[in-house]
């Protein structure tokens, strides 16, 4: 009986390489989340008819919880001081008020000095009548300032009427069905020329990863996704392997939700494709992990560009 436990045990261990040799991701990302997403990097975007599902939350991100992504660094900084710094209303004026006060004690008037006769009563009734105008002032401001910020999305387009006709696989299809979970958020008017961008950087992305081209890889995603590139492929060269990626093809994509941060804006598109997916040994050439025939993955790209300029990937989730 020990005989048959080890013949089965070794016939699974057989079975999972071959597994394992089949089903691993050597494509960029190799199959991981990872990236930012701007204020919605811990956020999860609107499922689509390519990806019903939510998409997976992200393993990797230089993007602190809370922080607004790209929208923080359009921010202009708070001067120190806040309201009350001297380049503040509040601040000259009370600065006038302090000086003034402080001016007529040194004199031997006291803080509100010279109050003799009618002028001197009517001066000190504007003076009553100031400081209390400045408290409502920073009273209201205090209640604006600890009002809960009211998150707002873009107003929701009608896809099907904006892009009818397209038709067609690929992006260029994007919002013709009413098998779609829900209307994707378009929120900056996203065009044709935009969709076949992205079917082209899908493209260009796998390529450039798997021929090992980090400037090109540069040119096409942000430096916190070439980071992450530049890491799984130094992995390879440390092991001797290198992952090979070809024959891809776009199958289904539609938009999953756009929007706008400063003069940043991003576009989150799922995305259904086919690829031959494969790792090999660097010397021999040897398969190693992966497949020859092509394999099917739907991943949820999002691209990130300043207005004008043009799309970077900045995050790969996987559709889950």
């Amino acid at each position: 009986m020990r005989r048959y436990g080890i013949f089965f045990t070794a016939v699974a261990a057989v079975a999972a390489l071959v597994m394992l040799a089949h089903d691993a991701d050597a494509r960029a990302g190799r199959g991981g989340s990872f990236g930012s997403r701007g204020a919605n990097t811990f956020s999860t975007a609107p499922a689509t008819r390519t990806a019903p599902t939510t998409a997976a939350p992200m393993q990797r991100t230089m993007t602190q919880p809370g922080q607004a992504g790209s929208a923080t660094a359009a921010r202009p900084a708070t001067q120190p001081g806040g309201f009350f710094s001297g380049r503040g209303l509040l601040g000259g004026l009370a600065a006038g008020f302090l000086g003034a006060g402080l001016l007529g004690m040194l004199m031997g008037h006291g803080f509100l000095g010279g109050l003799g006769g009618f002028a001197s009563f009517l001066g000190l009734l504007l003076q009553v009548g100031l400081v209390v105008f400045i408290g409502m002032l920073v009273w209201r401001w205090f209640q604006r300032r600890n009002e809960p910020a009211t998150a707002s999305g873009p107003a929701l387009r009608d896809m099907a009427s904006n892009r009818s006709g397209l038709g067609g696989l690929g992006l260029g299809g994007l919002g013709g069905g009413s098998a779609q979970p829900s209307q994707p958020s378009d929120g900056i008017g996203l065009t044709q020329a935009d969709f076949d961008d992205f079917e082209q950087r899908l493209k260009d992305v796998q390529g450039a990863y798997s021929a090992e081209d980090l400037n090109r890889l540069r040119s096409l995603a942000t430096p916190e996704m070439v980071s992450y590139f530049a890491e799984e492929l130094a992995e390879n060269a440390s092991g001797g392997v290198v992952n090979q990626v070809s024959d891809v093809k776009l199958l289904q994509g539609d938009l999953a939700e756009s929007w706008r941060e400063g003069d940043v804006e991003y576009a989150s598109v799922a995305m259904r494709f086919s690829l031959v997916d494969k790792t090999v040994e660097r010397s021999s050439g040897r398969l190693v992990e992966g497949s020859t025939t092509p394999q099917e993955a739907t991943e949820l790209w999002t691209f990130m560009r300043r207005r004008g300029g043009q799309w970077l990937l900045s995050a790969i989730q996987q559709a889950s």
